[in-house]
């Protein structure tokens, strides 16, 4: 069974850092969005399994994302990747639902380790 992944940032080199940190298992389905607004359409019309979300972006930001997600019901595990790393932010984070708050540029170990703690490898 594939996993459908959205990755939404909107830096396209840390977009593609996000893709090239993913096994194989995931990358090979994942979509790519450039801001909140973006990724809350595709969350709304397709079956996503994970979301890997920025914080700081354009039209709609990730805590936008996140309150959204929450507001209506669309559940799935999101992995914040932000370089706001102040323990207020990562509290407020987990708080609206993201299942992990990863510093950025994410690391591969830590990457891995919250894939296979939420059972995607």
């Amino acid at each position: 069974m594939s996993t459908n992944v959205l990755i939404c940032d909107d830096s396209n080199l840390a977009r593609k850092q996000v893709l090239r940190s993913l096994p194989e298992n995931l990358s090979k389905n994942a979509q790519l969005a450039t801001n909140g607004e973006e990724a809350l359409a595709i969350l709304r019309t397709q079956d996503i399994d994970v979301l890997f979300l920025d914080l700081t972006m354009p039209v709609i930001d990730g805590l936008g994302v996140l309150q959204t997600m929450k507001d209506e019901s669309i559940k799935l595990p999101v992995f914040v990747i932000s370089a706001d790393v102040q323990p207020e932010m990562q509290s407020r984070v987990l708080d609206l639902g993201a299942a992990a708050f990863l510093r950025k540029p994410v690391q591969l170990n830590t990457l891995t380790e919250n894939l296979q703690l939420h059972g995607f490898l």
